[in-house]
């Protein structure tokens, strides 16, 4: 059941990726030929007008192809009026931009559907003060509520972290004990550490866990906006840096996970309920805005590329240039997807 999420999940992303890229394309006039769900042998189609809408056999993927565009053999061009070719650099520029787009929009209605049906979080209660720590030393106990760090109001388990290491030198605490509130000055310790991406970091630490009490926070109308808006901020920015930590070699290539993993892990986050499903999907959508906003040629960042080339110089790239920079694409992009299915592979048997 938990494979059937997955790949539907996967298949709404290329979905909703596809359409933004027809609905930019029709915009302009450009006639669309195929919109296909899946690669490979198609096992349902149904023509609406001038478009083949098809479901293929082979579910990890998709594509629009437009009059005067094939990924497969960039020399198939077409000067109709409705070619994709006969449009001006820009607006190509923009029906290239739209799939992406339509991923980042996906995922801030997402994290805008989380907002209104609820999001966990732990409160500020210590759980555990752990020994030898500046904590246990300045008196902070069990069950303590932690209300103010040096003057800022708390309200949650995750700004006490993000306080401490803001501040520099000592810190002052307000907690909550039996309904006294106390005032305590703390000098916290400095360790070395790991970031998510295995470097190595520093970071300032009190020495404490937190209660295992936690609130649902259900976000107003318009609160609910600004939290999509943060959050998929924040997805771009972490996947943005992911992608350039890999291509600068500061994270080991062994790290990168293919279909295999990411089949697993949706799969988990939808037996994990509702929730863990739109917070995993939602980071996946950006994922795949992402990653085709790449340079590569094949990809729709290869292709703006390749159009911001003709508006400097006036004129397209030669169809022999345009054929082995496309080849040379697809050839990256099939190294990527079989080192990460070896990837996956390799972490199933451990």
């Amino acid at each position: 059941m938990g494979i059937l999420v997955a790949l539907l999940v996967l298949s709404v992303l290329i979905f909703f990726h596809e359409l933004g890229h027809f609905t930019a394309a029709r915009f302009f006039g450009v006639q669309v030929d195929v919109f296909s769900i899946g690669f490979g042998k198609r096992l349902w189609t149904k023509k609406i007008g001038k478009t083949e809408w098809s479901l293929s056999a082979i579910p990890l993927g998709g594509y629009v192809k437009m009059k005067g565009q094939d990924d497969t053999d960039p020399t198939k061009v077409s000067y109709d009026p409705d070619s994709y070719n006969t449009k001006k650099p820009w607006q190509r520029i923009i029906i290239l931009l739209a799939g992406p787009f339509a991923n980042f929009l996906m995922a801030f209605l997402l994290y805008l559907a989380i907002s209104y049906l609820g999001v966990p979080k732990l409160l500020t209660y210590v759980g555990e003060v752990r020994k030898d720590t500046p904590a246990l030393q300045a008196g902070l106990q069990k069950e303590d509520k932690i209300i103010q760090i040096n003057g800022h109001d708390i309200h949650y388990w995750e700004e006490i972290g993000k306080q401490i290491n803001q501040s520099k030198g000592a810190i002052y605490l307000v907690v909550e004990r039996n309904h006294k509130l106390i005032d305590l000055t703390l000098q916290p310790k400095v360790i070395d550490d790991q970031n998510i991406f295995g470097e190595k970091i520093t970071r300032r630490i009190i020495g404490i866990s937190p209660l295992a009490k936690q609130t649902t926070v259900h976000y107003g109308f318009i609160d609910g906006f600004s939290y999509a808006w943060e959050e998929t901020k924040k997805a771009s920015t972490l996947i943005f840096q992911s992608v350039q930590k890999l291509l600068t070699g500061a994270v080991s290539t062994d790290k990168l996970g293919g279909i295999i993993t990411i089949v697993d892990v949706t799969a988990q986050a939808s037996s994990a309920g509702l929730l863990s499903l739109f917070f995993f999907t939602a980071l996946i959508s950006v994922n795949l805005g992402v990653l085709n906003l790449l340079p590569i040629p094949a990809l729709d960042g290869g292709h703006i590329m390749f159009n911001l080339y003709e508006m400097l110089r006036g004129k397209a790239p030669s169809e022999n240039a345009m054929y082995y920079l496309t080849m040379t694409g697809w050839a990256m992009l099939i190294s990527l997807m079989v080192l990460g299915l070896y990837n996956d592979i390799n972490r199933l048997w451990g």
